[in-house]
């Protein structure tokens, strides 16, 4: 068995691991008489501390050589969150199920990076990512499908339990990996290929990523972006049920399989789509994904809403979910802190991700739903003027980049990818 199939495996249950309990809670805690403020300032809170963890996280998946350990971290606090909102619906234990579920999903990310790199080498690299996001949106797909039925059928605490059964598959699958595929230096984006030969690249150092400035770009963008975006999901399943009345869970897994399977046919043609067009024409795509989902939710607030409105969400994310960890992985190849570059893009993006449902669920509460999906898809205009005015210092650097990476030592990975070799 190729060691890719179970980190296909890994990808795909890790879908329940990154998504937590997600806009379900929020359905779950509004059943409970919470408030959206209430709410919103929950998964604030969790979400701050997640974003504190997500540069650590990266550093720590360099650092290690035992990679696979992150993920059997990360499924074993999915599970304690899911036995911890199931037991209280109290305010502190909400709030310290939601930061487990965080630090989780936080640091799935660097660990899949750092797995994908270790194991693909930096050539294939964006095409095993793309596989690996394809099974990731199928398994949110397979996750909402299941937690839709479960809530109808025996109530929303149900998908918490669904939770923790992916958490626990997530462990499984990743322990299947053989320790020896993935390679311990490529793995954090060294090109050195003996592995027994030690490196003296520290593996929490910053000062590098300070001083990249086409990164501090890109987080800056992905943090304006993710301010408007992360709420509207929650926020606009919350509005069709309050509005008509129907079974919110259905409404919310509706939302999210829409998406997901958008998500997933992006991220099938994601990487040829970079290969012909280049990072920065893809990612200005995805920018103006925003707007457009706004403000048709602000205007559609009805069941059948939900398709356009995550018709978009589909297609910014998906394409997003290659493109940046290709790019950061272009951008900081031979460095041996890819890893820890990731954690910092994300935990740049975490900080507008976190704060977003508290203002969204803010101006929900105060001016009503329209206004806060208007409000959330404005926000595309600093992430916009930021990328068109200085992306360039991306375009430049990937430039200069090019001929330094084809000097690098890469894996030998013909077994893995033939039609690699195919096209060369």
């Amino acid at each position: 068995m190729k060691p890719t199939i179970p980190l296909l495996a890994v990808s795909f249950f890790a879908a329940d691991v990154q998504a937590g309990a997600g806009p379900f809670l929020g359905i779950f805690l509004q059943s409970r008489g919470w408030t959206p403020d209430t709410i919103g300032t929950v998964m604030t809170l969790g979400a701050i501390v997640g974003m504190l963890v997500t540069v650590p996280a990266g550093a720590l998946v360099d650092a290690l050589y035992h990679r696979r350990a992150v993920v059997v971290g990360a499924g074993v606090l999915t599970i304690a969150a899911a036995g911890v909102i199931w037991i209280s619906q109290r305010f502190w234990p909400i709030t310290l199920a939601q930061t487990a579920t965080a630090i989780a999903g936080t640091t799935m990310g660097p660990a899949m990076m750092g797995l994908t790199l270790g194991m693909s080498g930096r050539k294939n690299f964006d095409r095993q990512y793309g596989r690996n996001q394809v099974a990731n949106h199928a398994g949110n797909i397979a996750a909402a499908v299941l937690s839709g039925a479960l809530g109808w059928w025996l109530g929303i605490p149900y998908v918490f339990a669904l939770g923790a059964a992916f958490g626990l598959a997530c462990i499984v699958s990743v322990l299947l990996i053989p320790p020896r595929a993935v390679h311990r230096h490529f793995a954090r984006g060294l090109a050195h290929t003996d592995e027994k030969e030690p490196s003296n690249v520290p593996a929490d150092s910053l000062r590098m990523l300070l001083h990249c400035r086409p990164l501090l770009v890109l987080s800056l963008v992905l943090a304006a972006f993710s301010l408007g975006n992360s709420a509207l999901l929650p926020l606009f399943s919350l509005a069709v049920a309050a509005t008509h009345h129907q079974d919110a869970s259905q409404i919310t897994a509706a939302n999210i399989v829409i998406s997901q399977v958008v998500m997933l046919i992006a991220a099938v043609y994601a990487s040829r789509a970079i290969r012909r067009w280049g990072f920065w024409w893809i990612i200005l795509a995805t920018l103006f994904t925003l707007p457009l989902r706004g403000f048709t939710a602000a205007l559609l607030n009805t069941p059948w809403g939900i398709l356009p409105v995550q018709i978009f969400d589909g297609l910014g994310s998906g394409l997003q979910g290659v493109a940046i960890p290709a790019l950061v992985m272009h951008l900081l190849h031979g460095s041996g802190r890819v890893n820890l570059g990731q954690g910092a893009v994300k935990g740049v993006e975490a900080a507008g991700a976190c704060l977003s449902p508290l203002l969204g669920g803010w101006l929900a509460n105060r001016f009503g739903f329209p206004v806060a999906f208007m409000v959330l898809g404005s926000l595309a205009v600093v992430s916009l003027g930021v990328w068109i005015v200085l992306g360039s210092q991306i375009r430049q650097a990937f430039d200069t980049r090019r001929d330094e990476l084809e000097q690098m030592a890469d894996l030998d990975v013909s077994t893995l990818f033939p039609e690699a070799d195919a096209h060369a």
